[in-house]
């Protein structure tokens, strides 16, 4: 098994690029590479500039509020925005779309947000042929490292490569563990603290209240909630070598209790954001472990859990060990190193990241950036919404994602939907295509250009 270490789960090879479909569009954007001489100000060559040149920020739908409050904010900074499907899902559009932008010389953004945590992977490297990279480093004097001292510890490890950050934490997706309190009131239930006894709640909960469930593993992203958050190591990389253990005791191990709950029906196959989730299962969602996000996105605007019922718990470890836990997205700013309006850029960054007009005010998501976290915390309080307790436990959870998976150049979302979601849906155990998993995980490293560990 590789050590758990941010730095050995880092990347540090060239990215190879697929070749770009022919009908992808050029995004307009700011023309022009860097000079190719290295600007000691920045750390990286720029380009020359111009201070009034609108930026290009590229955003997706939910990113696109940030938007509408700079301008409002920032009135005098010109500014120009495209939304895009914002890597969702691990589609490539952003290294695609830029490929063909290095290809051309010109027409690269000026900001882009990405949904995924591993795109610096690539962006930071080299361009095919030679150009400078699409990402800029952030802290060579683009940004002052008191600046950056006010993320999360550990939220810019995803986008820093050999000490070098390329991009900036948007928002935490640390995995909490969600009860309804009154529902355990109603069955005399306690809230579980361990994998086994989610596992054991299953059992019960299927043999006294069946209908009733306890999560979902009907969404790409479910690794990340349940193997990253038992620590499995599926997912991991120590330099060019890639290595998915599905025979590890903890992905056995969480795989038989997924198992055993999918066939009891307290697991289900329905995804989270779908109609049929949301009808079924309005009022009969006891506990379900799952991301910071779930909750404007799921129970408060899919489910509409009322106020006053819902908790939030530690996430689940195993018994006698330490809490280490998933995190499912937390997307990431990237400034380009082609811009020629780095003040401007800089000022939407830091304003995107930071400032409680769109972090504490209009994000859903649990902000990287401490001082808006505390804003965003306190904001969910003053609603009364949940049951007391909940800031510290998505406070801590935040501190406790396991490092040993990897931000790797491809995502773990692939080889889940392509393998293990078809099988559940035609009736067969998790357990029984471990192998096929593994071996759709394993191409899709060697093709990403990782050496597979024997």
């Amino acid at each position: 098994m590789l050590q758990d270490s941010s730095q050995k789960r880092r990347s540090r090879r060239i990215a190879t690029i697929a070749a770009a479909a022919a009908s992808a569009l050029l995004l307009a954007g700011c023309a022009g590479g860097a000079s190719g001489e290295v600007n000691s100000e920045y750390g990286f060559a720029t380009a020359e500039q111009e201070a009034d040149s609108p930026i290009m920020v590229w955003v997706d739908a939910a990113r696109e509020p940030a938007i509408a409050a700079f301008q409002e904010a920032n009135p005098d900074v010109p500014i120009e925005y495209e939304v895009y499907d914002g890597n969702a899902g691990g589609s490539g559009t952003f290294q695609t779309r830029i490929a063909l932008m290095d290809q051309a010389g010109e027409g690269w953004p000026d900001v882009v947000f990405s949904t995924q945590q591993n795109d610096a992977s690539w962006a930071s490297q080299p361009a095919p042929g030679g150009g400078q990279g699409f990402a800029a480093p952030l802290n060579k004097g683009f940004f002052d490292q008191e600046f950056l001292d006010g993320f999360s510890t550990g939220a810019l490890d995803p986008s820093t490569i050999d000490d070098t950050v390329y991009g900036l934490r948007n928002d935490l997706a640390q995995v909490v563990t969600y009860y309804n309190q009154s529902l355990l009131d109603q069955f005399g239930y306690e809230v579980p603290t361990t994998w086994e006894e989610y596992g054991q709640l299953g059992e019960k909960l299927a043999a006294e209240h069946p209908g009733y469930i306890l999560g979902s593993v009907g969404d790409a992203f479910m690794p990340y909630v349940y193997y990253q958050g038992s620590q499995s190591p599926v997912f991991q990389t120590e330099g060019d070598t890639f290595v998915a253990d599905m025979e590890s005791e903890n992905s056995v191990e969480i795989t038989k209790i997924l198992d055993k709950m999918i066939a009891n029906g307290t697991i289900v196959q329905d995804s989270v954001f779908s109609a049929e989730f949301t009808s079924k299962y309005a009022d009969k969602v006891v506990v379900m472990p799952g991301p910071v996000w779930y909750t404007g996105a799921v129970f408060q605007s899919g489910l509409q859990v009322p106020e006053g019922q819902l908790g939030v718990a530690a996430p689940l470890a195993w018994e006698g060990e330490e809490i280490a836990t998933g995190n499912v997205g937390g997307g990431i700013w990237y400034a380009s190193s082609h811009t020629k309006n780095l003040e401007a850029a800089k000022t939407f960054l830091e304003f995107a990241v930071s400032a409680p007009e769109f972090q504490v005010e209009l994000s859903s998501g649990y902000p990287a950036y401490s001082s808006a976290a505390e804003g965003w915390l306190g904001k969910l309080a003053d609603t009364g919404y949940f049951i007391d307790g909940f800031e510290q436990q998505m406070i801590d959870a935040g501190g406790s994602i396991w490092s040993g998976w990897a931000s790797a150049r491809f995502s773990p979302e692939t080889g889940w939907a392509t393998t293990v979601m078809p099988a559940i849906a035609e009736g067969k155990t998790i357990e029984s295509v471990l192998p096929a998993w593994q071996t759709e995980v394993l191409n899709e490293a060697q093709v990403n250009g990782y050496t597979v560990a024997e």
